[in-house]
């Protein structure tokens, strides 16, 4: 048996292509004591990958040049040498861009077959815990707050807003188009939805947030952020999720209305989801909650075998994806 795998194979200079990218075929592993193989089922792709495949000073160490590409996975353990998981539980890890991954037992999470597998790289996993990580821990919203999220469509956003109506906020989405606006405000159950590609973008924000702003999750930066900044309500806060319109530029965007931050005494606060490790279980819980009861909703986007992955990659960054994307490679 082969094992198809996708390696980094340059760091890009702007919006990534193909080139970056080099697929190979190796040997199946052999699990070792404490290990297991794993078939990964589903690949998850993320905004963070993009950071990571740059060499710049960052949160975490940049992607190693010609190995696996760093993503997270759920599949299923097809060999064991680990008490702790019997072949045909299904798990989920971070073993990367490539069909069969090896793993300590220890870093994979054993999950429940009954739940659709793909859900636990999207609202009951990652995505959701930083979604519950941001909005709970650091926005802290009350009853009857305003909350506004960007990038309301995608895999973080559309929990956010979601786990802010759990709460009794009122939850606002900025989203690219009038489908993707149509789908947080009727599929999700947001109060509102604007387009951030629209001309008058500042004016249907003041509309929309007519109190003001309380929590503004911020998942993209640059425009949008500028353009949210001047809405915030005095001792509003600001969780700092993602910049995803700043990956891919070759320099950087100066905020210009940044003296809101003074003049309304807000908190702002930067956050990576593994930092906050203790926070998962209850996080989980949660969702696992709201996913049980029907109050968290979203859809997929599935790109179709490994192959396609760069591809689809690509698609997110551009924001062709609706909701969580996926590569199936069953």
């Amino acid at each position: 048996m082969k094992n198809t795998q996708i390696l980094l194979a340059a760091r890009p200079r702007g919006f990534p292509d193909e080139t970056c990218f080099r697929v190979v075929e190796t040997d199946v592993p052999t699990p070792k004591a404490g290990e297991v193989l794993v078939k990964n089922h589903f690949l998850s792709l993320d905004p963070y990958m993009r950071g990571r495949m740059s060499d710049a000073k960052s949160y975490a160490a940049p992607q190693p040049l010609d190995a696996v590409m760093i993503g997270g996975t759920a599949g299923e353990v097809v060999a064991s040498e680990d008490p702790g998981l019997a072949i045909g539980d299904r798990v989920v890890g971070m073993l990367g861009w490539q069909e069969y991954g090896v793993a300590s037992a220890k870093a994979l999470r054993k999950v429940d077959p009954s739940v659709p597998l793909s859900l636990y790289l999207g609202a009951l996993g990652m995505p959701g815990v930083t979604a519950y990580v941001g909005l709970v821990d650091i926005g802290a919203p009350k009853e009857g707050e305003t909350v506004v999220v960007s990038a309301a469509a995608g895999a973080v956003g559309s929990v956010v807003g979601q786990l802010a109506k759990s709460r009794g906020a009122r939850a606002v989405g900025i989203a690219g188009g009038a489908d993707k606006c149509a789908y947080v405000t009727g599929e999700l159950g947001f109060d509102a939805c604007v387009d951030y590609k629209s001309p008058t973008l500042r004016e249907e924000l003041a509309a929309s947030t007519p109190g003001g702003v309380d929590v503004y999750f911020d998942n993209v930066g640059g425009v949008v952020l500028d353009t949210v900044l001047p809405r915030l309500n005095t001792f509003a806060r600001v969780p700092v999720c993602g910049l995803v319109s700043q990956y891919n530029a070759t320099e950087p965007y100066g905020v210009r209305a940044f003296g809101a931050i003074l003049v309304s005494r807000v908190k702002v606060q930067g956050f990576i989801v593994t930092d906050h490790m203790e926070r998962w279980p209850e996080a989980l819980r949660e969702l696992g909650r709201l996913h049980a009861a029907g109050g968290l909703r979203g859809r997929e986007t599935v790109a179709v075998g490994l192959r396609n992955a760069p591809a689809a990659f690509f698609g997110m960054l551009k924001g062709h994806n609706l909701g969580k994307q996926l590569v199936d490679l069953r």
